[in-house]
């Protein structure tokens, strides 16, 4: 059985438990949330007293794969709570899935994870990879290309890195931590596939992804 196989096999079944979703309630956010924390961040400017409700999230890595054995770009796909929220019309208590399927959430994204751990971001960003992807690469492989704002507001930095793997790199289906609760599918495109995607009238990507696309079309134009 090839890589490709064992691949779909094992997205076929992430894809499956993603979508089984059920009972969705809207609550509040407590306090002590280990993910993000809501301030209120008092100031003067030019004169005039202002305020602003800023969020607090943990920084982050995000990574531009390419796969040079099959010229395939390697993102993954996963459901977003949040981008779900956002497509629901009525933000009722409880959520009818029969109207707002889990399809909604599901986002295409660059390889990520958040700084949580005493390590180098390049480390971070190689264990995300060999996690989430399922490839293992030296840490000389990765190249770090930028840092930038996260979003303008929430106060948080996201580190871009960009790294080519090859087969012999997969050593296992990837999909995240399954004891944190992460299913996650793995989906690579080729570059006509990828434009293709970007033109699109909507892109369920964050604009991490944009950016990340941009600068390989940019900087990796023998590939393209």
């Amino acid at each position: 059985m090839n890589v490709t196989t064992t691949q779909d096999e094992r997205n076929r079944a992430v894809r499956k438990r993603m979508l089984d979703l059920h009972d969705i309630r809207v609550g509040k956010v407590p306090q002590d949330s280990p993910w993000l924390r809501s301030i209120r961040l008092h100031y003067t400017q030019d004169n005039q007293l202002k305020e602003w409700d800023v969020i607090r999230i943990h920084d982050s890595v995000c990574i531009i794969v390419f796969n040079t054995s099959r010229r395939k770009l390697v993102f993954v796909k996963q459901f977003r709570p949040a981008v779900y929220y956002a497509s629901l019309s009525n933000k009722q208590d409880m959520i009818d899935v029969g109207r707002y399927p889990a399809t909604l959430g599901l986002t295409l994204e660059l390889c990520a994870g958040i700084v949580d751990k005493d390590k180098s971001l390049v480390e971070i960003a190689r264990e995300e990879l060999k996690e989430e992807c399922g490839y293992e690469a030296p840490i000389s492989a990765f190249e770090r290309i930028t840092t930038y704002l996260s979003s303008a507001s929430a106060s948080a930095k996201q580190t871009l890195f960009y790294v080519e793997v090859t087969d012999a790199m997969h050593i296992h289906p990837g999909g995240g931590d399954e004891s944190e609760g992460e299913l996650i599918e793995i989906v690579e495109l080729s570059i006509p596939e990828l434009k293709d995607y970007i033109r699109s009238k909507e892109v369920q990507s964050p604009s991490s992804f944009l950016y990340g696309v941009s600068w390989f079309f940019l900087n990796k134009s023998e590939y393209c």
